[in-house]
């Protein structure tokens, strides 16, 4: 009996050790799942206040060749949360800047004009490199090989004329390039300045490259004599040609020049022999603020073939299509056989020595 006693009691006991230590096990599990709760609410925390931290450095700002571009990035701030802030400057404009300011960016994205300009910077060490992730769907020059600068479509360049004003002076329209040289223009032609101007930048160097270094200059030589005076902003030969301040203007051919042309009653002409073409560019600067939400908003561009359209869209043209072939329901509207042939490094090399030839060749008639 006592012996029974006293196993009873032994078993009792330790049932009450066994449930003494379900107790502190369940008591240390709930502490290690309070602690890890309370862990993961401090990290939560931080993650909010980085992210807050990140928006009150400021809005994304964007330098720009034109401010139509508005449309898109709002669109970007309508999906992102991210506010821009724009500036409407060309390429030559901020490039210049840029180097006049050591370097120190007041922007942290900048979004078009001609690549002789992106391809300066970045030998200047003012751009940050960007490894996209549509990088590798970009047609062959039309990206840095090292991921300093993207391409976001290609500017066609030719002849905008005010038939009205040829008729006055018994001349027929010019066909080629060649023929601007005709005495009867004299003061008849427009062209915007390529040391602001990209896009005309392209014109000089692509014109250099097809007849060579001397004939190149002689070219221009002769061509000066013809040109009025050489503009700030790439448009104004279009629009001033349009209206009528002189007889031929040479221009970007995108929608806007057509939707002139047809408008003032003037004609338009791709030169027979070559179209130069110009790509343009979008890059990060370097030190940027914002540059992750730059980087953010470029890959939100090149990752949705909507949003590539919408660019083609306020671009007036369909050039993305050279630069990313394997976009959809976007088609050309030239001939590509006509494009020059053109040395796309040569731009960014060989863009300070020609712009030095060309302040020497056209002295006052660049326009302040």
């Amino acid at each position: 009996m006592k012996r029974k006693l006293a196993l009873t009691t032994l078993s009792l006991l330790a049932l009450g050790v066994l449930a003494s230590c379900g107790q502190k096990t369940k008591e240390s599990s709930v502490a290690a799942t309070t602690a890890k709760a309370e862990e993961s609410s401090a990290e939560t925390e931080k993650a909010t206040e980085k992210a807050n931290e990140t928006k009150a450095e400021g809005k994304l700002a964007i330098v720009a060749t034109s401010e139509d571009y508005k449309k898109l990035f709002d669109e970007f701030t309508k999906d992102t949360g991210i506010e821009t802030e724009l500036l409407s400057m060309s390429s030559g404009e901020v490039l210049s800047k840029l180097k006049a300011e050591g370097g120190t960016p007041t922007a942290d994205l900048w979004f078009g004009g001609g690549i002789d300009a992106f391809m300066s910077a970045k030998d200047s060490d003012l751009l940050e490199k960007i490894d996209l992730d549509a990088a590798n769907d970009f047609a062959s020059g039309y990206v840095d090989p090292d991921h300093y600068w993207y391409t976001k479509g290609v500017t066609v360049v030719g002849f905008i004329v005010n038939d009205e004003m040829l008729k006055t002076k018994n001349a027929e329209a010019p066909k080629s390039w060649d023929d601007l040289l005709n005495a009867a223009y004299k003061d008849e032609i427009l062209m915007s300045n390529p040391a602001v101007s990209g896009t005309n930048y392209g014109v000089v160097n692509a014109l250099l490259q097809k007849k060579g270094e001397e004939e190149g200059w002689k070219y221009f030589t002769a061509l000066n004599e013809n040109v009025k005076y050489y503009s700030k902003r790439g448009g104004d030969p279009r629009e001033k040609t349009a209206q009528g301040e002189v007889a031929i203007g040479i221009t970007p051919m995108d929608k806007k020049t057509e939707k002139l042309a047809t408008e003032q009653g003037c004609s338009l002409v791709y030169p027979e022999d070559g179209i130069p073409y110009v790509p343009e560019g979008v890059a990060v600067f370097k030190g940027a603020a914002n540059a992750e939400a730059a980087k953010e908003f470029l890959n939100w561009l090149y990752n949705s073939e909507d949003h590539l359209k919408e660019l083609a869209e306020i671009d007036g043209k369909n050039t993305i299509k050279v630069v990313l072939p394997k976009l959809s329901n976007v088609d050309l509207s030239f001939d590509t056989g006509l494009l020059m042939k053109e040395d796309l490094s040569l731009f960014g090399s060989q863009r300070d020595s020609i712009l030095s030839k060309w302040e020497t060749l056209a002295g006052s008639k660049n326009e302040a």
